[in-house]
């Protein structure tokens, strides 16, 4: 009796916690976003996202500054953050750069985060330029992708993809200029957690707070 009793409390007790598990902590949540405008969505159980947050980060190939080729497959289960720049930039990108190697530093070459650097001047930014651009300004770690390619694949990807210019991005094609301050934060099933103004340093420190939620998520 004893043990049968003991047995049912344990299951009972597994049961909990395996519920407990599925369940983020409402003080520890970050919300998605599911459309260009960027209205919040909180969810009580990471599942739910599988039918409320269809929206997800499009297929792409790139080139990186090792001439290495990337796609999406390689951030699949990663956290990654995405901003765009060109290496001739002068005024936002340097800011943005260096916030980012803040981000790199703080996770050193933990597989499961990932930065990308996508370049809006694709056809200027070669994958020797990049390199070039990478040993300029010390970036070195192995999960920091400076990223060039096919230009309407860029612009599509970050305007309907990644929302990098918000509603805006929508009403413009691939012929209108990119350049945008944001920084998209992304989970590893590729759906957007958090935004940020990449040349703002109190926002950089609270996107890096927010990546170590997203590592306790996973």
């Amino acid at each position: 009796m004893y043990l049968t009793v003991s047995f049912r409390f344990l299951a009972f007790m597994l049961l909990i916690l395996a519920t407990a598990c599925k369940e983020v902590p409402k003080d520890h949540r970050l919300p998605y976003y599911n459309t260009p405008d960027f209205t919040p969505l909180f969810l009580d159980h990471q599942e739910e996202a599988e039918l409320l947050v269809p929206h997800q980060i499009g297929h792409f190939t790139m080139m990186d500054q090792h001439g290495d080729t990337i796609t999406d497959t390689i951030l699949h289960g990663k956290i990654h953050v995405a901003n765009f720049i060109f290496t001739s930039c002068m005024s936002i990108c340097p800011v943005m750069t260096d916030h980012m190697k803040s981000v790199s530093q703080a996770f050193g070459d933990r597989e499961e985060v990932a930065i990308l650097s996508f370049s809006v001047t694709p056809w200027i930014d070669t994958v020797g330029r990049l390199k070039a651009y990478a040993v300029k300004n010390n970036i070195q770690s192995k999960n920091w992708h400076l990223l060039t390619g096919d230009k309407s694949e860029i612009y599509t990807l970050a305007r309907q993809s990644y929302f990098a210019e918000e509603d805006l991005g929508f009403t413009r094609d691939s012929t209108d200029f990119l350049h945008t301050e944001h920084v998209l934060l992304v989970d590893g099933h590729q759906r957007i957690r958090g935004i940020y103004n990449g040349t703002l340093e109190v926002e950089i420190d609270q996107m890096i707070a927010d990546i170590r939620v997203l590592l306790e998520e996973q």
